[in-house]
């Protein structure tokens, strides 16, 4: 085991952050005469388990060697989930083991997807715990999905390495460098968010716990009725504002202050990203306004549209009475995803764009068999490699999303409900489709089979599959 010192190391960090996050809600439960002993016992479990890793692996090599940071990945996400499931465990509502790790993993992964059935009566701490898992786990993917996932060449992730001479050995101190900048970014902006929610008309905690869900394009919301409750376009617009903001490469916004004022206009995903939500609203639009006039709500149709491909998951109307098509193209959305390198899930759109790239030039090499075409990637060649990992990728993606939903029916559940609840927890939605999960609805009339079931759809999904498949090779535990 001492080959993992540093991975048990950084779990312990990881662990005592964690618990002293649990902490935060017990100001919310004094705030609101809730005082019970749930979060102060669950963060001294937390933190001791931390510690414990933490002085045991004090003399780790402070590297971090690819077949590590695959360990790293997967057993953070795992650790974070099952610790924060204790809050809910301890709570004084009744919390099976399996509903408690599902509304944490739910969190952890900004997914979204709930299994209390009434929000309104849900105590604050509880509320809170559940916005800061969201916010954690939208800082926690982008600090990877910027350091670690290019340097693990998950799915065609190493083409956002921030330097060619990275190496797995300059992980760590990379990481520490860059992440910094994150976090300040991240928490200007979700202090931006909650001061506008707060102008336009909530109340200081709504404010605070919608703005940790938005940024982090999670969806949590206090409500059953989630954003919708509050019935107001001011709000409406600053969430997708917002959610915009949380879909963007975060990258971008430390090239942008460095210096590159023009990144956000000359950044080829964060362009594709744009069209496509303006392309689905102008489809979605005329196919209402043919279909039942009565249901053209553009206002709704701009708030699901970005809600949905951002993976948000926030509703504000029951899109799932619009028709047939509209489903359809709320499925593939959520396959779709945002930019890489957010707090954003799904397949992402810069493979969609280097796989509609390759087919192309393949239809090219087809007519001109001579031919001599270069694929390229925001002015940059991609290699067979980075080809491979990214077809690879969206293969697998699709074979876990029909074996989920395989799954998933097996369990008892409907054609929708598996379909939906399979896209919906692999791309990291939160609502599904139909009368149980759809988008005012929740999941806690799940089996507890289906309910573990989308608990590993929603970690293989945030974490680009890889990072969790590959340990389920042998010859990774080979030395």
């Amino acid at each position: 085991m001492s080959n993992y010192k540093t991975v048990f190391f950084t779990l312990g960090i990881l662990q005592i952050i964690l618990g002293i996050f649990m902490l935060i809600p017990i100001i919310a439960q004094f705030f609101y005469a809730e005082i019970d002993s749930s979060f102060f016992g669950a963060s001294i479990i937390t933190i001791i388990f931390g510690t414990l890793f933490f002085l045991s692996n004090l003399d780790h090599d402070k590297k971090l060697n690819l077949h590590q940071a695959f360990l790293l990945t997967s057993l953070s996400w795992l650790s974070i989930a099952i610790f924060g499931s204790l809050p809910f465990v301890f709570s004084g509502i009744y919390f099976s083991f399996t509903n408690a790790f599902f509304e944490s993993m739910s969190g952890i992964t900004t997914t979204g997807s709930t299994i209390i059935p009434n929000l309104e009566d849900m105590p604050k701490g509880i509320l809170l715990w559940r916005a800061l898992l969201q916010w954690l786990g939208g800082i926690g993917i982008i600090v990877m999905a910027i350091t670690l996932m290019p340097i693990m060449n998950v799915g065609g992730m190493q083409l956002f390495k921030i330097s060619n001479n990275d190496s797995s050995e300059k992980i760590l101190p990379k990481s520490k460098e860059i992440a910094l900048r994150l976090i300040y970014i991240y928490l200007a902006l979700t202090a931006l968010c909650a001061i506008s929610y707060k102008i336009l008309g909530m109340n200081i905690f709504d404010s605070i716990t919608h703005s940790m869900t938005t940024i982090a394009t999670g969806g949590f919301s206090n409500y059953n009725e989630s954003i919708g409750f509050f019935n107001s376009y001011s709000i409406e617009i600053s969430a997708m504002i917002f959610i915009i903001l949380g879909s963007l490469p975060f990258i971008a916004y430390i090239k942008f202050l460095s210096g590159n004022k023009k990144i956000f206009l000359s950044d080829i995903q964060i362009k594709a990203f744009l069209k496509i939500i303006v392309f689905s609203i102008i489809i979605l639009s005329i196919f209402l306004a043919i279909k039942n006039s009565d249901q053209l709500n553009i206002r709704s149709i701009f708030f699901n549209v970005i809600s949905i491909l951002s993976g948000t998951g926030y509703v504000n109307a029951q899109f799932d009475t619009w028709g047939g098509f509209p489903l359809i193209l709320f499925l593939v959305l959520m396959f779709i995803g945002g930019c890489a390198g957010s707090t954003t899930c799904g397949i992402k759109i810069f493979r969609i764009q280097i796989l509609y790239s390759f087919i192309s030039n393949q239809l090219k090499k087809t007519i001109y068999p001579k031919g001599i075409f270069v694929l390229k990637y925001n002015q940059n060649p991609v290699d067979n490699k980075f080809i491979g990992s990214i077809i690879s990728f969206i293969y697998m993606y699709f074979v876990i999303f029909f074996i989920i939903a395989a799954l998933l029916s097996l369990s008892g559940l409907d054609f929708i409900t598996s379909i939906s609840g399979a896209a919906t927890s692999i791309s990291n939605v939160g609502p599904g489709l139909g009368s149980i999960i759809g988008p005012n609805g929740n999941f806690s009339s799940l089996p507890d089979f289906s309910k573990w079931i989308l608990s590993l759809g929603m970690i293989l999904g945030r974490l680009e599959l890889f990072a969790i498949l590959v340990l389920f090779l042998p010859s990774f535990w080979r030395n």
